[in-house]
């Protein structure tokens, strides 16, 4: 009887001895590289509507036909033309990609040695990225070997055996048999009702036998029972960390796979789109994890050499040169304000406590404190408008709008003098030790008022009542027919006959009563009327600043109707081609726009027109040789055609 446990027992201490072999292997020797970049393609940014010609025929920028084959260089040096080039498996630790849209796309490949796979594991794998020095995780690989996620799965399995054990129903904890025995020889009257579906209340089941329902069942329940029960609700997470010692995660996870047959390596190619940033150069990607049993962690994967993206950007051909704009500078400046000063009825003094003169007083004097007190202008007159509202008799209302400007003219005449008086001891005379005078404050020129009215303000009038949401569409037409009475008092006298009339006098009237101020200025030390002069386009420069920002939708709408370089740029970074063609071929032919012509040639599938361009781009400036790897609709066609070996 006791071979069968021998035996198990030795088939576990031969796997166990197994797995401790192949882990001190691995110890003894490190894992190989679990983190490369896939096999080179033809990039997947490149969507060609034509197939490729093996040979082009391209010019130059001096008019000779050049011929470009696909090539390779043979054993003896020489290059060959050729059909196919087989792409060798990549072993480099880097790779240019190229930005688009402001994201970059980084592919790379995990790959997992056989000798690294086995039934009983699980591999957990955590690539991150590494940008700036600092580590952000990426999405975690898990791969279980096949008896490893069955062991997983019967310790579900055995958990949800313990949980149906756990009962739910209270009727399971009575001693039932016993509990009809009782009731039998003790309520023979109440053991007859066992079969009858009626309702016996508690309390008269009481009052009929001297105990309740309750105490009995009670009394014949399986405590032991119960509390074993109890224990089983309460050891539930507890049982659940014995029973799945690998539980199976959900979150977080780009892969999660079951290796059944490990014959060879195993390749997961992993795609990772980061959002760029301004002066985002390169990314990095790190991976190490773990190789875990179901009971514990059995080796920690080192970290090995990260990968390293370097990052290209068309936001690099941004001519960051400053531009500026022609600006005509005038020597005579002007500013206005409109106020609302209230009059008493027939007067024209101006009363500073009346209605809501205070505020708009206040406010005037402070416009005109700062424009006395601007070091670029010097105030030369004031023109003050008064007009009225239409009621009353257009002559009493044109007498009535001209004492009114002339009265706040005065008024503000006399505030000016105060204030310049209050400069002037306070702050406009430089004394010395002595009495002497050390330098007196310049003279002040004085400032003209001029007084104007307008009796009655009918132009305002018409822009209140278009924008009065109390008045309907009939009563606007009905002023409207009154306003082409060319008789002011006769309007008037038509307007106050209709029923709309105290509302206009309640509430539009009272609104046309104003003072405009008009300041007249000119520019300190300025003698010429105009002078022309050129100040920074600040527009502009901020759409540059954009595209060094990678904010390429911006930067477009900013630039576009300058139609430059600069908004070729951005327009070809979001792939409006179309738009970036027609601008770059209004442009003057420099380095930059023959390479920019490239690369819309070839997203268009038009290598002859690519590669001249290109060439033609590397002529002007030979740094363009080492651009064109960088941006993979250029390194498509160098590769393609062997471009660059001599």
């Amino acid at each position: 009887m006791k071979r069968p446990f021998l035996l198990l027992a030795l088939v576990l201490a031969v796997a166990s001895c197994g797995t401790q072999k192949r882990i001190r292997a691995l110890r003894s020797e490190p894992v190989g590289t679990l983190l490369t970049l896939p096999q080179e393609e033809t990039p997947q940014e490149l969507s060609l509507d034509t197939p490729r010609r093996d040979t082009l025929v391209v010019h130059d920028d001096e008019g000779r036909e050049l011929l470009i084959m696909r090539a390779t260089r043979d054993e003896d040096g020489e290059m060959v033309a050729t059909d196919v080039i087989d792409a060798a498996y990549v072993t480099a630790r880097f790779r240019n990609v190229a930005e688009r849209h402001g994201k970059v796309d980084l592919r790379f490949q995990v790959i997992v040695p056989a000798r690294m796979q086995d039934s009983r594991w699980q591999l957990r794998l955590r690539p991150e990225m590494i940008l700036a020095g600092e580590r952000t995780p990426l999405d975690s690989i898990i791969i279980s070997g096949s008896a490893y996620r069955k062991a997983q799965l019967r310790g579900y399995e055995q958990y949800e055996r313990f949980l149906r054990s756990i009962m739910r129903d209270s009727s399971l904890f009575l001693r039932e048999r016993e509990l009809e025995i009782f009731l039998e020889r003790n309520l023979p009257q109440l053991y007859r009702l066992k079969g009858d579906t009626s309702r016996v209340s508690d309390a008269e089941f009481a009052s009929l036998y001297g105990v309740t329902e309750q105490d009995a069942v009670l009394h014949y329940t399986n405590r032991a029972r119960v509390r074993a029960n109890l224990r089983k609700l309460e050891s539930r997470e507890r049982m659940f960390a014995r029973y799945v010692k690998a539980p199976l995660v959900t979150e977080g996870l780009r892969l999660d796979t079951v290796i059944t047959s490990p014959d060879g390596d195993f390749i997961y190619e992993y795609l990772q789109t980061v959002n760029t940033q301004p002066q985002m150069k390169s990314v990095e990607i790190s991976l190490q994890g773990d190789i875990w049993s179901q009971e514990a962690r059995l080796y920690r994967i080192p970290e090995g050499e990260p990968l390293t993206f370097y990052i290209s950007s068309l936001s690099a051909f941004a001519d960051e040169r400053l531009r500026y704009m022609t600006r005509i500078v005038e020597r005579q400046v002007r500013s206005d304000a409109v106020c609302r000063i209230d009059f008493k009825v027939a007067s024209a003094e101006v009363d500073a406590g009346f209605g809501g003169n205070g505020g708009e007083i206040a406010r005037i004097k402070r416009h005109l404190a700062a424009l006395l007190d601007n070091e670029e202008f010097d105030m030369d007159s004031i023109t003050v408008t008064a007009s009225c509202s239409p009621e009353g008799e257009y002559g009493y209302n044109t007498r009535l709008s001209r004492g009114r400007s002339e009265s706040v003219s005065r008024y503000f005449q006399r505030y000016i003098a105060s204030y310049r008086d209050s400069l002037r001891l306070y702050g406009g005379m430089a004394l010395g030790l002595g009495t002497e005078d050390r330098g007196a404050a310049a003279p002040l020129q004085d400032i003209h008022f001029i007084s104007r009215s307008e009796p009655e303000n009918w132009t305002m009038f018409r822009s209140l009542v278009a924008q009065d949401p109390a008045l309907s569409e009939a009563d606007r037409e009905d002023i409207a027919r009154w306003m082409r009475e060319e008789n002011p008092d006769r309007r008037e006298a038509g307007l106050r006959s209709r029923a709309y009339y105290p509302h206009l006098l309640a509430e539009v009237y009272p609104r046309l009563r104003t003072v405009r101020f008009d300041f007249f200025l000119h520019r300190k030390g300025m003698v010429k009327d105009t002078v022309h002069t050129t100040v920074l386009d600040t527009a502009y420069m901020r759409g540059v600043r954009s595209i060094l920002d990678r904010d390429y939708r911006t930067a477009a709408a900013i630039l576009r109707p300058y139609g430059d370089f600069n908004a070729a740029v951005a327009l070809c970074a979001l792939d409006y081609n179309a738009s970036a063609m027609d601008i770059l071929q209004r442009l003057e032919r420099s380095d930059k726009v023959e390479y920019m012509f490239a690369i819309l040639y070839s997203r268009l599938g038009k290598d002859a027109e690519a590669v001249e361009h290109y060439l033609n781009s590397c002529r002007l400036n030979p740094a363009f040789v080492h651009r064109g790897n960088l941006d993979p609709e250029i390194s498509a066609l160098i590769k393609a055609y062997g471009l660059n070996k001599e």
